[in-house]
């Protein structure tokens, strides 16, 4: 799940060395599966031939977010990662690509389509894994705020603040975006019209 360019990357910034445990869900596109681990690494792994030539798995895709990135990959129709990290190092990678970042896997070497920051406090950034709804992207972050992203720019259409750390992930269901806060409250707003602000 790590690599030594990890861990030298890592190396001085007050954490563990042993600090890239896997906490999130394989996300599968294709052939390809897709994780990433506490120290801030994505990855893709071909597993094309895995079932006949279990050595044929390759590692085909990283991308260094700098970060905590314990949300699970999502993966959209057109094969688009989008990917949620905390902000807990303070390093200057996690300034450099931000904390909620939609990655092109076809372009391993520049893969950064948009990225948007959330790293005002220490700590801050995703914890959970981010919903994907029609041209919309919906995030819950550790300060509380929800937003509505749009999938293409990463542009902020809306936000919500909700009773903090959202840690909790949305789902959206027939138009409907559920999510939960901290005080035990679950939201459901209508997204049918992504143009506005959507109303609980």
């Amino acid at each position: 799940g790590w690599d030594d360019q990890l861990l030298s990357d890592l190396a001085g910034s007050g954490s563990r060395r042993d600090d890239v445990s896997i906490e999130n869900s394989v996300a599968i596109s294709g052939n390809t599966v897709y994780f990433a681990n506490s120290g801030g690494l994505v990855q893709g792994w071909d597993i094309t031939n895995l079932k006949k030539d279990p050595k044929s798995v390759k590692r085909v895709f990283r991308f260094w977010t700098g970060d905590d990135t314990d949300a699970s990959v999502v993966i959209d129709d057109e094969g688009f990662l989008y990917v949620g990290s905390q902000y807990e190092r303070g390093l200057e990678r996690s300034l450099e690509v931000g904390q909620i970042m939609t990655l092109d896997p076809t372009q391993p070497d520049d893969p950064l389509v948009w990225s948007v920051e959330d790293h005002d406090a220490i700590p801050s950034g995703v914890w959970a894994t981010m919903a994907i709804h029609e041209d919309m992207v919906y995030v819950p972050t550790n300060g509380g705020r929800l937003l509505g992203l749009d999938r293409a720019t990463g542009e902020e259409v809306w936000s919500k603040d909700l009773a903090g750390p959202t840690w909790q992930s949305p789902v959206v269901v027939d138009d409907v975006l559920i999510q939960g806060d901290c005080n035990g409250v679950l939201h459901a707003y209508d997204v049918s019209d992504r143009t506005v602000d959507p109303p609980e």
